[in-house]
C-alpha cells in the first residue's frame, strides 16, 4: 500500500430504521396484553366422573354474585324482556320548531250549524208570509166593521175575527173551516153574514169566490132535494176551482141552514172530509141557523142574573163554554155535520141594543136619529123581563119594518 493513500477509517454501526421497530413493538404488546388475558380467563367447571354414564356430567357452576335465591331458584326464573327504548328526535338548530296542531273542527259540527240555520230562515220566512197572508184579508178592518155594525154581541164577534185569523194565517190547510153561528131570530146571524160576504168580496177583488145560498130562495120545499144537492155541489166546486187557480180563500154562506134536507146537509158533510182533493181543504163556510135558540133563550134568561154583575172573564169564558156544549150536543143529533162545526152563540138583545139598532137604521134611511124618538119605537117591542133586566123577543127583527112606516 502506498504511503501517499490513507488507511480506510472503520464504519460506524448502523441503527435499525423506525420502520421495523414500531411493528416489532405493537407485537410486543399484543403478546403482552394476550397473556394478561389468559391469565384473567375464569378456570373450566370440575367434571365429576360418572361410572355409569357414557359421557362425563358438567357439575353445575356456583353464582358468583351474592344472592338470597337458590341456584335452582335462579335457573327457574324467566328471563326479562329489555325494554327497547325510543328514539330521541333530535331539531337541528336551524329549523323551526312547531307545536302541536290544534284539534281541528268536525266536518258534522258545521253541517249541524249551516242545518240550524237553514231552518232558522224557514221559520223566519213562514213567519213573514203567514203575516202577508193575513194581511190579503184586511182582518182587523173586518173586526172593526162587525163590532161596530153589530149591536149586543162582542162576545161572538170577537171569537168569530179569532177563528178566521187563524184559518187564514196560512193558505195550505187539511179541512176547511166551518163556522155555525146558532141563536134566535132577530140577534144579527143574517146581518153578520152580509157584512162578511161584503168584505170578502172587497179584499178578494173576485165577486165568483163569495157564495151566498139562501135555503128558501135556492131550495123551496116543493123542489126536489137531489136537485138542490146537484146543483149545490156544482156551485161550491166551481168557487173552490176559481178560488185554487187564483190562490185565495173562498167565501161560502149557507143561510137558514135550519132548513135545509138532510140531502144537503149530507152534501155538506162529504165536502168536510179530508179524502177530498186539496182545493176542498181550502175554504170557510158559515152556516147560519135559527138551531138551538131555544137553548141560548133559555141559557141567558137563566144567567141574567149573574150576566148583569161585573163577573171576572174566567166566570163569563166558563160560561160561553158551557152554552157551547149544550148547542153541540143538541146538534149533533139533528146531523153529524155539526160535529167539525166552530160553533158561536149570538144572545139576546136587551133594550139598549135594541135602541141602537133603531137609531142605525133610521140614519141609514135618512132620519135624524133621536135618541128619545129611537127609545119611543123600541118601547113598542115584546120583552122577557127577567132579574131587572128586558131581552127584546124579537130582537131587531122588526126595526126595519117600523122605520119604514115612519
Amino acid at each position: 500500500m502506498d504511503r501517499g493513500q490513507s488507511s480506510p477509517e472503520p464504519a460506524a454501526p448502523v441503527a435499525p430504521s423506525p420502520s421495523v421497530i414500531a411493528p416489532v413493538r405493537a407485537v410486543v404488546r399484543l403478546r403482552h396484553q394476550v397473556r394478561l388475558l389468559r391469565k384473567r380467563r375464569p378456570t373450566p367447571p370440575a367434571v365429576e366422573p360418572d361410572p355409569g354414564a357414557a359421557a362425563p356430567r358438567v357439575l353445575r357452576e356456583q353464582p358468583q354474585f351474592f344472592t338470597f335465591d337458590g341456584p335452582a331458584e335462579l335457573a327457574s326464573r324467566p328471563a326479562r324482556k329489555r325494554r327497547r327504548r325510543s328514539r330521541l328526535v333530535l331539531y337541528p338548530e336551524t329549523s323551526r320548531k312547531f307545536g302541536p296542531r290544534a284539534e281541528r273542527q268536525s266536518r258534522a259540527q258545521r253541517c249541524l250549524l249551516l242545518l240550524v240555520a237553514i231552518v232558522g230562515f224557514q221559520v223566519l220566512n213562514a213567519i213573514e208570509n203567514l203575516d202577508d197572508n193575513a194581511l190579503r184579508y184586511d182582518l182587523d178592518g173586518l173586526e172593526k166593521t162587525l163590532q161596530r155594525a153589530v149591536f149586543g154581541q162582542p162576545a161572538a164577534m170577537g171569537r168569530l175575527v179569532a177563528l178566521l185569523r187563524d184559518y187564514l194565517a196560512t193558505h195550505v190547510h187539511s179541512r176547511p173551516l166551518l163556522l155555525a153561528l146558532h141563536g134566535p131570530s132577530g140577534v144579527g146571524k143574517s146581518h153578520v153574514g152580509r157584512l162578511l160576504a161584503r168584505h170578502f168580496r172587497a179584499v178578494l177583488e173576485d165577486g165568483a169566490l163569495v157564495l151566498q145560498y139562501h135555503a128558501r130562495h135556492h131550495c123551496p120545499a116543493p123542489r126536489a132535494a137531489a136537485g138542490c144537492r146537484e146543483e149545490l155541489a156544482r156551485r161550491v166546486a166551481d168557487v173552490l176551482a176559481r178560488a185554487e187557480a187564483e190562490e185565495k180563500t173562498p167565501l161560502l154562506v149557507l143561510d137558514d141552514a135550519e132548513l135545509l134536507p138532510p140531502a144537503l146537509l149530507d152534501e155538506l158533510h162529504g165536502l168536510l172530509q179530508p179524502q177530498r182533493p186539496p182545493r176542498f181543504h181550502n175554504a170557510v163556510y158559515v152556516l147560519l141557523s135559527g138551531a138551538g135558540g131555544a137553548e141560548v133563550t133559555r141559557f141567558v134568561l137563566q144567567n141574567a142574573s149573574r150576566s148583569g154583575r161585573a163577573d171576572g172573564p174566567e166566570e163569563l169564558r166558563a160560561a160561553e163554554e158551557e152554552l157551547r156544549a149544550s148547542l153541540r150536543a143538541l146538534l149533533i143529533r139533528q146531523h153529524p155535520l155539526w160535529e167539525a162545526a166552530a160553533i158561536v152563540p149570538f144572545l139576546l138583545l136587551d133594550k139598549r141594543d135594541v135602541v141602537n139598532c133603531f137609531r142605525d137604521e133610521m140614519a141609514g134611511e135618512g132620519f135624524f136619529p133621536e135618541q128619545a124618538r129611537a127609545e119611543l119605537l123600541a118601547a113598542q117591542l115584546s120583552y122577557y123581563r127577567v132579574a131587572g133586566r128586558e131581552f127584546a123577543v124579537t130582537g131587531c127583527k122588526q126595526v126595519v119594518a117600523t122605520v119604514n112606516l115612519l
